[in-house]
């Protein structure tokens, strides 16, 4: 059987045409995805994850998932700014910070909150290793961590959990990887 090219050339317009479609309505997912999951404070993410060696999409995850970019947020725990900085946890990195002390002194600044949070992953991450246990330890404290690691019950090797024993805490390690997952896949 013999097709003509005529024939031929209709079906095939229709197909480029609907993969055109398709890229574009891709394109437009993302671009939509993007606004949900924006790169907010980029400057300052990517200055400090640059210093303290913090991965960037780890970085944007926290931020988006602790206050959604927004820098004058208050939990009801008293934690402050994008990064949700327990003020206790803030002057304890300040006292830490010889040269910045003074001049970084508003937990609500961006700049200042982004800083600190971002020293902040990098001391946990060279105390625990893994990125599971650094997101636990930046949600339930450093101590829970420490002591859950100790228990046969939620660690069988005293360097990794097999279980976090804290509900909102194993959501959180979730959520924030699942989100890091997406800024990955998106930038």
């Amino acid at each position: 059987m013999i097709i003509s090219m005529q024939k031929c050339k209709k079906p095939i317009a229709l197909l480029l045409a609907a993969a055109v479609l398709a890229g574009c309505a891709y394109m437009g997912i993302n671009t939509l995805r993007k606004q949900f999951f924006p790169r907010g404070y980029s400057e300052y993410v990517e200055k400090y994850c640059g210093i303290y060696g913090v991965d960037p999409d780890l970085a944007y995850a926290v931020i988006h998932t602790e206050s959604g970019f927004d820098s004058n947020a208050v939990s009801h725990l008293g934690a402050c700014g994008l990064m949700q900085l327990m003020p206790e946890t803030f002057e304890w990195l300040r006292s830490k910070d010889s040269e910045g002390a003074q001049q970084y002194n508003d937990i609500f600044d961006p700049e200042t909150n982004i800083r600190y949070g971002l020293c902040f992953l990098s001391i946990i991450r060279q105390r625990f290793g893994s990125e599971q246990l650094v997101i636990a330890a930046y949600h339930a404290g450093m101590g829970r961590v420490s002591s859950w690691l100790d228990d046969a019950s939620f660690s069988s090797d005293g360097v990794t959990l097999h279980t976090i024993p804290f509900p909102d805490t194993e959501h959180y390690v979730k959520k924030v990887e699942r989100t890091k997952r997406i800024y990955q896949t998106l930038y």
